[in-house]
């Protein structure tokens, strides 16, 4: 769906347009010489006129783009930044049209503006993606037009083979081309209810998330009670082998306490035997609040 400016935005916009139609076409030689003024010299007001007289190829340029969807006037400014750009990167000694040279920069902007607006969901990262983005309708509209049917699967192979792109980056900007955002805030059939209102809340309840910590805090004291009732030995097993992000091996530990790591596994197995036992004295359901660990 286009967006449509509202009546002052309209009135501005039209008088921006008239104005820069209005702006006399520089000849060759006075181009040059405007240019050359603000690149040796820094003059503004060669800048400017340089620049105004050719404010007309972003109108023309955003006309093009007005498909798209976007208010004609952002896209009318993002084609005066890209003007800008060109000005000031422009090299005269080049025999170069400013025209010419500022076109490209002008559609640039326009490009760049309507991939980081038209949707808002990221389009077009990469440059095959981005000719992809801009050329696919008209691609598709050619296709169709001479097959008289829709676009099917040979159609996208051609597209795919012309922009040298995979047929799955086709088919995927395909989707996003034909299926616009859409708020989740619009009423359904007119009436009082959002299309948010029928979407799945798969967050805990309140009375799921006091009913978690509650228990949580009950597994917290019973662990806390359980790892009380081992040995000091045992209890560092437990402690670095099992309650840290980065456990000790069997061998590390076999080292700092003196013995083999076998023996560091039979102290870590007779362990966790008294936590089960000390957690099941505790609970009435012990497989729903305690872990098994093999």
């Amino acid at each position: 769906m286009a967006y449509i400016d509202d009546p002052s935005t309209q009135r501005a916009n039209l008088s921006f347009i008239r104005s820069s139609m209005k702006m006399p076409m520089l000849t060759r030689d006075r181009e040059f010489e405007l240019a050359r003024r603000w690149r040796e010299a820094g003059d503004t007001a060669s800048l400017h006129e340089l620049v105004r007289a050719y404010t007309r190829l972003a109108v023309a340029t955003a006309a093009r783009f007005r498909s798209y969807g976007l208010p004609m006037g952002d896209l009318v400014q993002e084609g005066n930044v890209g003007l800008m750009q060109a000005a000031a990167r422009f090299e005269p000694d080049r025999d170069v049209r400013f025209s010419t040279y500022a076109a490209w920069w002008i559609r640039s902007a326009m490009q760049d503006y309507v991939l980081r607006n038209w949707s808002i969901v990221r389009t077009g990262t990469t440059a095959a993606q981005k000719s992809l983005f801009f050329n696919l309708r008209r691609l598709r509209a050619r296709i169709e037009e001479a097959s008289g049917r829709p676009l099917n699967d040979a159609g996208r192979r051609q597209i795919a083979d012309t922009l040298k792109v995979d047929i799955a980056d086709v088919e995927t900007m395909d989707l996003r081309l034909t299926g616009t955002d859409q708020s989740l805030n619009v009423p359904l059939n007119g009436g009082e209810e959002d299309w948010q209102d029928f979407l799945p809340d798969r967050e805990p309840s309140p009375e799921d998330v006091v009913m978690n910590r509650r228990d949580g805090a009950t597994r917290s004291r019973w662990l806390v009670e359980a790892l009380g009732e081992l040995s000091p030995r045992e209890r560092r097993i437990i402690d670095e082998r099992r309650l840290r992000e980065e456990g000790a091996t069997l061998e590390e530990l076999g080292r700092a306490l003196g013995v083999s790591k076998e023996r560091v596994r039979q102290l870590e197995h007779r362990a966790l035997l008294k936590l089960r036992q000390s957690i099941r004295r505790r609970a009435e359901r012990p497989a729903d609040l305690f872990a098994e660990v093999g």
